[in-house]
């Protein structure tokens, strides 16, 4: 199965997409029928839907579209792993087949060792009775705390979102290099190589902008921990789904064929059972 593994939906009001600026052009409604055609152009069977607001309400809202939509092969939802509750909301998520992990967005926390509370490790503690995994959204600078995450939780299956979103614009690598490297060697980690151009100059970047953090992440990661995903529609502050589409398949050509045919979905399928 080809799967974009990590794009967004949402009926957009100002109100519960406040970290949209006022004028970016995302700020509009965003359906599967407007990412069919763009998963077709490109032979993709289908897309993992990932949260964009922190609520149940839009969990189960993404699980009904994906209950419309057979190109949803999985949702990451959000639940409040702080809470009490945590195993009462996973309980009633859980059994839809396509519910298939958890996201926070720990990039807006403060402190940087956030994922490390005592609440959420206690969240956390909980996904793997439940068979999901967890997304990981943040900063270079909350690298240290997720690696301990990572070797505290060596059963859970965890994923880098966006390749921790290094400072791409600036062409900085350093301590983000070394960060990547120390948490790769967990093996319960996979990373997607998502959110590129969004890290970059919006107006002015290019391919080889790219380069010096894939030759990272393709060496620390390797070809089974690996997967494509557009961050649209995000992405479109910054270009097109083909655009994105183009750099990472260019850069990926230096894979096996087997490589290849992980990074653009197999690796995703067996990560979040996408396929149940």
């Amino acid at each position: 199965m080809r799967l974009d593994s990590h794009q967004h939906f949402w009926n957009f009001n100002p109100a519960d997409y406040g970290w949209m600026k006022p004028d970016w052009p995302i700020r509009r409604n965003f359906l599967p029928s407007d990412l069919q055609p763009l998963l077709n152009q490109h032979q993709l069977d289908g897309s993992i839907a990932v949260q964009a607001r922190q609520t149940i309400e839009e969990s189960r809202w993404l699980l009904s579209l994906a209950d419309q939509s057979p190109l949803i092969k999985g949702v990451v939802g959000w639940v409040d792993l702080r809470s009490d509750r945590v195993e009462e909301q996973l309980a009633e998520l859980a059994p839809h087949p396509r519910f298939v992990g958890v996201r926070h967005v720990v990039q807006d926390e403060p402190d940087d060792r956030f994922v490390l509370r005592t609440d959420f490790l206690r969240g956390i503690s909980k996904l793997k009775q439940f068979d999901l995994t967890y997304d990981f959204l943040l900063f270079p600078q909350q690298l240290p705390a997720v690696i301990e995450l990572a070797r505290r939780f060596p059963e859970q299956p965890f994923v880098l979102d966006h390749i921790a979103k290094p400072r791409i614009r600036e062409g900085t690598l350093s301590p983000w290099r070394e960060h990547i490297r120390e948490l790769a060697q967990a093996r319960n980690v996979c990373c997607k190589v998502s959110g590129l151009i969004t890290e970059a100059d919006w107006a002015n970047w290019k391919l080889e902008d790219f380069h010096p953090y894939l030759d990272i992440i393709f060496e620390s990661f390797g070809e089974d921990r690996l997967m494509f995903g557009s961050d649209w529609p995000v992405c479109l502050l910054a270009g097109s789904y083909d655009q994105i589409f183009k750099l990472v398949d260019e850069y990926a050509r230096q894979q096996s064929a087997e490589g290849r045919a992980g990074f653009f979905g197999e690796n995703a399928t067996q990560f979040y059972g996408a396929a149940r």
